[in-house]
């Protein structure tokens, strides 16, 4: 089974930049997509407070799970422990999108300690951010929680029109959404993907040490 795990956050990249990546990625692996989980819960939210996400991967095992990015998890370093740990344990294939690195069982350590070394730069370098509204964020909109709804609807060649009806919204201002967010090319992943050589090495060379 194919899982998409999309978690956006308007600092580092919405729901529909996340399943354009993942479907132009799953189509040039050749692979299909059995289900799309997008989890609109905060990135403040602990493990232990995102039960919905934790019974949904538990009720998964085995399965290959596509995700953007180490912070689509979760962006704190004790939980992203936790969740490597309890998706290997639970034999998953995960792959990372931006990296391009699959982490698997037999995934050497180094390309764990260099994905969860990602993220602590990451978040090594939001920290010196000035207070306030980080440069580049995105701007969210009120059709973001209907993005799987719309995306599936335009893979149905469903009209506008008829995509407003369902979800009870303004047609024009659908209209608007569909277009600024390129949800027809995200529907059918029309982002040319290419996988990059020597993925693991680059990640594990982006290792930094302390001086």
């Amino acid at each position: 089974m194919v899982l998409a795990y999309i978690r956006p956050d308007k600092n580092f990249a919405l729901a529909h930049e996340q399943l354009q990546h993942i479907n132009s990625y799953a189509i040039a692996n050749n692979l299909i997509i059995d289900d799309e989980f997008i989890d609109h819960t905060s990135q403040n939210k602990r493990l232990d407070e995102r039960a919905e996400v934790t019974q949904y991967f538990q009720s998964k095992q085995k399965a290959t799970l596509l995700v953007c990015d180490v912070w689509v998890l979760t962006t704190n370093m004790e939980d992203l422990i936790q969740m490597f740990s309890c998706l290997l344990k639970n034999e998953f294939n995960v792959h990372f999108i931006k990296q391009s690195v699959v982490m698997t069982q037999q995934s050497p350590a180094m390309l764990v300690l260099g994905l969860m070394d990602q993220l602590r730069q990451k978040l090594h370098n939001d920290a010196k951010r000035v207070i306030g509204r980080p440069k580049g964020s995105r701007s969210s909109s009120k059709f973001d929680k209907y993005v799987n709804e719309i995306i599936g609807y335009i893979r149905e060649n469903k009209s506008v029109s008829e995509m407003a009806r369902l979800l009870g919204v303004s047609r024009s201002s659908l209209k608007d959404y569909i277009e600024s967010r390129e949800l027809k090319q995200v529907a059918f992943g029309s982002l040319v993907y290419e996988t990059p050589k020597d993925a693991e090495e680059k990640v594990i060379s982006e290792i930094t040490c302390p001086n």
